[in-house]
């Protein structure tokens, strides 16, 4: 097929069809609003994949750059090397329309493995966590954690999938089709954290905790065939719903009228709790309140992989819009004769020692946080919010806070570890070495 056009015109697939003289088409495992999913077989390995092929051509062109943006987002995220995660292998274009080329499950979505029973819900929910896990740890959150987006690989293990457009904060309550129509399932919604579909001051980023809360209403799923704050089949339905989770007025008499409610309930009252700070805030945290956490073997996301200090400290960027930028903080440090730095959005009229560029949201501020470095210990410490120079006179924290892992930093600070995972807005930074 002819992939050199600019523009995105019409590209479907039929069986026996050849994408880049590679990959041929054997059937279509699934398809939504934004793409289609072909089984194909790539005959330079003789091995089956999953090819998924993102649909511009039914889109608004205003939408184009920003949905392959997060496409190819999907890709890089599937580029971390885990067995509870969906791999990447490739990607390519078809007439303007972006393609990648994924490790192929076939054992389906998490319901088709409910109605085989084929898996445990303690190996189920300790695989998604392992997974959950590993892109935690890589500054990554999945935001749309539902049956669906969880498959069996063929070695019976469960690995996450979907890490691009549908978790896309900025589209999931708007987005429509070209035609009007909402393009989103009531379903969905019913995964999301109430301060996702509420923000208020500081609930704009996305944190770990996102995640950890949708694990839960996936678990009580999983046990009741039911979802914990109701029933979403209406907006109505999904209203009551909302209002509910901000409650936190689950149906727990449900959970415990399930034969293994019971041994769940701790778990999942701890993912559901509808403020993100009392939730429980990472998946070791919730690993270790599973039944059988004891013998269940967890952890296999391992961070080795972080650059050590030869040089320096550096941040680098792990999701934003300049992905894989490094910030190297000592030499800054060391070129400016500071030992602060503050942090904020790329802004002309704003100095800041590291500007974070953000054309596509408006959730970075401009004078965000403030990075200290102590040489007497050599470390760093991080504080939200900078010192307001225009009137010398009080500290202005950020627009939407700052975290290191799911934790609100404050003014006073929290110092760094390597390793750690800064969000600020809807951009994430490791510190690392270099």
């Amino acid at each position: 097929m002819n992939n050199s056009y600019n523009q995105p015109i019409p590209a479907e697939c039929a069986p026996g069809d050849y994408i880049d003289g590679r990959y041929l088409v054997e059937g279509i495992i699934g398809e939504g609003n934004f793409g289609i999913v072909y089984r194909v077989n790539d005959t330079c390995e003789n091995i089956t994949r999953a090819l998924k092929l993102l649909r511009l051509w039914t889109l608004p062109p205003a939408e184009h750059r920003k949905l392959a943006a997060r496409f190819d987002q999907e890709y890089t995220t599937g580029m971390i090397h885990h067995p509870n995660l969906v791999q990447t292998f490739g990607r390519g274009e078809i007439n303007g329309n972006p393609y990648l080329v994924m490790e192929f499950c076939p054992g389906g979505d998490l319901y088709n493995v409910m109605r085989r029973g084929s898996a445990s819900l303690s190996s189920i929910a300790s695989d998604i966590l392992a997974g959950l896990k590993a892109l935690h740890i890589n500054g990554k959150v999945h935001r749309d954690l539902k049956p669906e987006n969880v498959l069996m690989k063929a070695d019976g293990s469960l690995a996450l999938a979907d890490f691009g457009i549908a978790g896309d904060r900025n589209k999931r309550l708007t987005e429509h089709r070209a035609d009007g129509v909402p393009s989103e399932h009531l379903g969905t919604y019913a995964f999301m954290p109430p301060e996702q579909i509420n923000p208020r001051r500081g609930d704009a980023t996305v944190l770990p905790t996102t995640d950890i809360f949708a694990f839960g209403v996936l678990l009580y799923k999983v046990l009741t065939g039911s979802l914990p704050f109701g029933s979403v089949d209406s907006q109505d339905e999904l209203y009551k719903y909302i209002i509910k989770s901000r409650t936190g007025e689950w149906n727990r008499a449900l959970l415990l009228a399930s034969p293994e409610g019971r041994r769940w309930e701790r778990l999942i009252d701890g993912c559901l709790r509808p403020e993100f700070s009392e939730r429980l805030q990472s998946a070791d945290a919730a690993a270790e309140c599973l039944p059988d956490a004891r013998n269940q073997p967890f952890g296999a996301a391992q961070i080795s992989d972080i650059p050590r200090p030869v040089n320096g400290i550096a941040l680098r960027v792990m999701q934003g819009e300049e992905p894989r930028r490094l910030y190297q903080l000592s030499e800054i440090a060391a070129r400016t004769g500071k030992r602060i730095l503050t942090i904020g959005r790329d802004d002309p009229d704003t100095p800041n020692s590291l500007r974070i560029r953000e054309n596509d949201s408006n959730y970075v501020s401009r004078r965000h946080a403030t990075l200290e470095y102590y040489p007497e210990t050599d470390s760093w410490l991080i504080r939200d919010g900078q010192f307001d120079r225009t009137t010398l006179s009080h500290w202005k924290l950020s627009t939407n806070g700052t975290y290191v892992g799911s934790s609100d930093v404050s003014p006073a600070g929290m110092a760094l570890a390597l390793g750690d995972i800064i969000s600020i807005g809807d951009v994430k930074l490791r510190l690392e070495g270099y």
